[in-house]
């Protein structure tokens, strides 16, 4: 039951990165860490999402921005240590409190489309940057100050995406490097890369038949019916 349900979160989350371009860490880690635990969650989705934000970018590395890129990256490499060594202090039932009020709290800041004079130009870019490094490696999810940059920055979809993705590889391993890799069996670990491709397939099919609108609101949904079950369960455990 526990494969099934790994392969599930696996897949579904593969299939929104590719439908929307980011949200692979926002709808998978809430439900990961609860199946296996804060760190196993984190460093899994870290694993995942690196893998296929790589993938994504072989299409559009073209459209990459540097200028905006080398302070966003520079930023995030600073601040995943201190993201690896919040989550190795805190209790497991602080840490689901943590990483379930990030993922909500970001969450709310995106639906909201929340614009602020603090992330614009390259102050901006190095804001971003530091905090979604520090909570890709906490909470494996370092995409929503990404987003908010973008939005402040004006990006249009075909800007964004390939430039998400491309911060995407970088953070991620980054985050990978400070954390580790995730402990799973060899069954797990075909499963979730068969789940990864799979999703791969079913998100590029569905990119026409869904409307963009309709397709980051369900993601953000999902993400933060996740991110508050996480809190949920945070408390719970206290």
């Amino acid at each position: 039951m526990a494969d099934a349900l790994l392969t599930a979160i696996v897949l579904l989350g593969s299939s929104v990165q590719w439908l929307t371009g980011m949200g692979f860490a926002l709808v998978a880690v809430p439900a990961l860490i609860l199946l296996l635990g804060p760190a196993q969650g984190v460093v899994l989705a870290n694993c995942a999402a690196g893998a296929i934000c790589l993938v994504g970018l072989a299409g559009g590395w073209r459209l990459v921005r540097p200028r905006a890129m080398v302070p966003l990256c520079l930023a995030a490499a600073c601040t995943v240590p201190a993201g690896t060594w919040m989550t190795r202090q805190l209790p497991q039932p602080w840490l689901l409190l943590a990483m379930g009020g990030l993922v909500t709290v970001a969450v709310l800041l995106v639906m909201r489309g929340a614009r602020v004079a603090t992330l614009r130009g390259t102050r901006g870019a190095v804001f971003a940057g530091a905090a979604g490094g520090f909570m890709n490696s906490a909470a494996g999810v370092g995409g929503p100050p990404f987003s908010l940059y973008a939005l402040n920055a004006g990006w249009t979809v075909r800007e964004f995406v390939p430039n998400a993705m491309c911060y995407g590889v970088i953070v991620n391993a980054f985050s990978v490097a400070s954390n580790g890799v995730p402990r799973l069996t060899g069954t797990q670990w075909v499963l979730v890369i068969a789940a990864m491709g799979a999703g791969g397939l079913i998100g590029r099919g569905l990119t026409s038949r869904i409307p963009e609108g309709r397709a980051r609101l369900l993601v953000l949904s999902l993400a933060l019916m996740g991110g508050v079950t996480a809190v949920g369960k945070g408390l719970w455990g206290l």
